[in-house]
């Protein structure tokens, strides 16, 4: 199919601008002063603490390891009773901070030396 017109050819030949205004204009990334966060450390460090403040921080992992919660002697002896049974407390370790000056026995399914050593010499008893 013939064309009836030709269309003008514009390739901007010569001209500084093409058409964006000032010759700085429209380079794409470097006039925003980086591309995404890039000068954040810089001189986009205002943008970065003023609009996205939890940028900087922590980094690292969260672990996916349970920590056992532990419990000391010391909170022993402010509660109540002569016997505890910790795994049905919620908690997985005895630990031996704390003084303790009565008997008591404990179920628990680990503990220091010292809190066995702790509670045995007030005159109580650690089994697993």
């Amino acid at each position: 199919m013939t064309q009836r017109f030709k269309k003008k050819v514009r390739k901007w030949r010569g001209r500084t601008s093409h058409g964006w205004g000032a010759k700085k204009k429209h380079r794409g990334g470097g006039s925003q002063g980086g591309r995404g966060m890039g000068g954040s450390e810089k001189h986009k460090r205002s943008f970065v603490y003023t609009k996205k403040p939890d940028h900087f921080g922590y980094k690292g992992f969260y672990s996916l390891k349970k920590k056992v919660k532990s419990i000391n002697v010391g909170d022993l002896e402010k509660m109540e009773g002569e016997t505890f049974d910790l795994g049905k407390l919620g908690y997985g370790k005895l630990l031996g901070r704390g003084k303790i000056n009565r008997a008591i026995t404990v179920t628990v399914e680990s503990f220091s030396a010292h809190a066995k050593e702790k509670v045995e010499k007030a005159g109580g008893k650690i089994t697993e």
